[in-house]
């Protein structure tokens, strides 16, 4: 079941607009408009989160994803970490995204590069999605989860859905120092904010809905040199972006790459790294 007011509502924060830069750069590339691809030629336009398949890779070394395990990743995006996680492991994976225009891009995409049979993409919110009976070995995302009010109502739901011993693996934003009323509704505006809460809260979190924290790892120095570099390196090739995408996706995205960075250097918004068990 897709949320339609959730899915007008994400729409406040500029990564998520313009989903059509997609195809300017499958153009920039030569392919034509149903031409077959390589998951390969797409990772530096089709990971919407920090260290593009480098993250993916992690994910499948510290759960141990292989070609026997079924794996659902929550918040998909354009499908680039559902395609390289079937690619890389031969994983089975369920990519679940909640913003239509989204799932329609990475569909096709896991099509034209001949991997539907190993990823199953899905529109919907991760709170009432029917998953139909499965179970999953390993239940990943990536900078998504904290979009999702209720993260002890999330936790719960992925317990229920991970099988015995299943993993959970999440990079996801968190409250460093607490924020105010007003910054709490700009992050809510600007990022899509629904769910920050202190690392201690977190790991409190994922305990009492019966997992074990195999690792939690402080991504913010990170995070923040990486989102600077972004910028910078986005600006630096400006002549590029504009004659590829034009002015108004070259100045959104410019406008979110400085949101970001702004945020890591402010000192309270943190990014966090987390991998768990289920008991």
């Amino acid at each position: 079941m897709k949320d339609s007011g959730r899915d007008a509502a994400i729409k406040s924060m500029g990564l998520y607009h313009h989903v059509d830069r997609v195809m300017n750069e499958l153009r920039e590339l030569g392919r034509a408009d149903d031409e077959p691809l390589r998951a390969d030629e797409l990772t530096t336009f089709d990971q919407l989160h920090y260290h593009g398949t480098d993250a993916v890779d992690e994910a499948i070394r510290t759960t141990g994803i292989d070609d026997r395990s079924t794996v659902l990743e929550i918040g998909s995006g354009f499908g680039g970490p559902a395609r390289h996680l079937a690619s890389a492991s031969g994983a089975a994976v369920t990519a679940l995204e909640l913003q239509e225009d989204h799932h329609l891009v990475a569909a096709d995409l896991t099509r034209r590069c001949g991997l539907a049979e190993r990823v199953t993409h899905a529109c919907g919110d991760f709170l009432t999605h029917d998953f139909d009976g499965a179970r999953f070995d390993a239940i990943v995302s990536w900078l998504a989860l904290y979009h999702i009010p209720g993260r002890p109502v999330l936790l719960d739901r992925c317990r229920t859905l991970l099988a015995a011993g299943g993993f959970f693996y999440a990079e996801d934003l968190y409250e460093r120092r607490p924020f105010d009323d007003a910054e709490r509704a700009r992050l809510s505006s600007e990022l899509f904010a629904n769910e920050l809460t202190s690392g201690d809260r977190y790991r409190s979190d994922l305990e009492e809905a019966g997992f074990e924290v195999v690792a939690m790892d402080d991504m913010t120095g990170d995070w923040t040199a990486f989102t600077r570099g972004r910028l910078a390196g986005y600006v630096e090739l400006r002549e590029r972006h504009l004659r590829v995408h034009g002015d108004a996706v070259y100045e959104t995205m410019c406008d979110f790459y400085e949101t970001m960075v702004r945020l890591f250097t402010g000192g309270k918004l943190g990014g966090i790294r987390v991998v768990a068990r289920r008991v």
